[in-house]
């Protein structure tokens, strides 16, 4: 398996569909954090002309020289015509980016393209993933404000945003897989590839559901590695956040756990604990029965969500506003008269590329709700400036509660 997805952590040339010189859009962020990577970035993009001085092709189909990898990041009405040309151009590797499959009903078109993938041997990542990093390579197709050190500790998580929150610390990683909806590629797949990678000695797993447990519990079992799950959906209110974003359907949490010790990992109750950081405790500062969520991330919602109701607090309601949301959104959902029933609202930042950290701070403090706000501004280098804001304003904040 080491050999299969190679190409995804040390490929030599890149294709990124839906590439665009626009800030804002996905193809600009992935263009721009490619600038480092040492191999070839192709743009490809149905206007064509240039990118960045690149010249752009119109599709897949009609770059000269096989890519190595192709990332799509287009509509999802528009994926399988993609597949399709990456099948003629005889690709065998691709991320799909885009949104808009399992995870919000459309079963069917998340059929359609693994039944496109299987035709022309495509492995397929995603879709609604996060991409991939290679730290050691300066590979990052992540939207990740900032992009992570090289170490040995390898991350594969069904949540994108959360690598966004990890690799914001000085903590040095081997390389990232964000799952998504698996359609194709799943745990067991770059479980596989990292417990042959010399350069990993630990693997960090972000866990809501598992495709495989028998498999999966074969390899944890034999691995040499050390292997630390951190599962999400502990609560019923934990799994219907997890449901939302990635189409996983979490089941009986206690099921889980025996799965875990048959496959002889390590269990933490937070990512922080998982990567060495001492775990903040956010219900210390929650005195309501019951609270409010607003996030821009599905997995850091369901971990905190998991936090509160294991501590008696119930989630009356929680808003994704999803890995784009920028502080004008922050603002319009936290000033909503819905939540004038709400003693007290968490509201979660993990930095994506997207995101506004200090923005989002300053619509917290002008807000008619600010007095009610627990804020978690999950990461480090990002949210610096941002917690600062919040603290001399005495919003309580936290950068590590999940």
């Amino acid at each position: 398996m080491k050999k299969k997805l190679n190409k995804f952590f040390n490929p030599k040339s890149i294709a990124v569909v839906g590439a665009s010189e626009k800030k804002g859009k996905v193809g600009f962020v992935l263009i721009e954090k490619l600038k480092e990577f040492p191999g070839k970035v192709i743009p490809v993009n149905i206007q064509g002309s240039f990118i960045f001085g690149n010249k752009v092709y119109k599709s897949v189909d009609k770059i000269p020289k096989r890519p190595d990898l192709v990332i799509i990041a287009t509509p999802n009405f528009t994926v399988k015509k993609i597949l399709e040309d990456c099948g003629k151009r005889k690709v065998r590797n691709a991320i799909i980016i885009t949104a808009g499959f399992a995870e919000v009903g459309n079963f069917k078109l998340q059929k359609e393209i693994l039944e496109i993938s299987k035709k022309y041997k495509i492995k397929i990542l995603g879709p609604n993933c996060f991409g991939v990093s290679n730290p050691h390579l300066k590979l990052d197709t992540t939207f990740s404000n900032n992009s992570a050190f090289a170490g040995t500790t390898a991350f594969i998580s069904q949540s994108g945003a959360l690598w966004s929150y990890l690799s914001d610390y000085r903590i040095g990683f081997s390389g990232f897989a964000s799952l998504g909806n698996m359609a194709d590629l799943e745990f067991t797949d770059f479980l596989k590839y990292f417990n042959k990678d010399k350069k990993t000695k630990k693997i960090i797993l972000y866990v809501e559901k598992l495709k495989n447990g028998r498999e999966f519990i074969d390899i944890c079992k034999k691995s040499k590695k050390e292997i630390i799950v951190v599962k999400s959906g502990q609560s019923k209110e934990g799994s219907e956040v997890a449901m939302s974003h990635t189409a996983s359907l979490a089941t009986d949490y206690e099921i889980y756990r025996g799965a875990f010790k048959q496959a002889k990992v390590k269990v933490a109750e937070s990512l922080a604990e998982a990567v060495g950081l001492k775990e903040e405790n956010i219900t210390e500062k929650i005195k309501a029965k019951e609270v409010a969520i607003i996030t821009n991330a599905g997995g850091a919602g369901s971990l905190i969500t998991d936090k509160l109701e294991n501590s008696g607090i119930d989630v009356g309601k929680i808003v994704d506003l999803l890995g784009t949301a920028k502080a004008k959104d922050y603002a319009r959902e936290l000033n909503k008269k819905i939540y004038n029933g709400f003693k007290q609202i968490v509201v979660i930042l993990t930095p994506q590329r997207m995101s506004e950290p200090k923005k989002v701070a300053g619509e917290i403090i002008k807000s008619k709700n600010r007095k009610k706000v627990v804020a978690c501004f999950l990461g480090n280098r990002s949210v610096k400036d941002a917690v600062e804001i919040l603290k001399k304003a005495r919003v309580p904040v936290y950068t590590h509660c999940c």
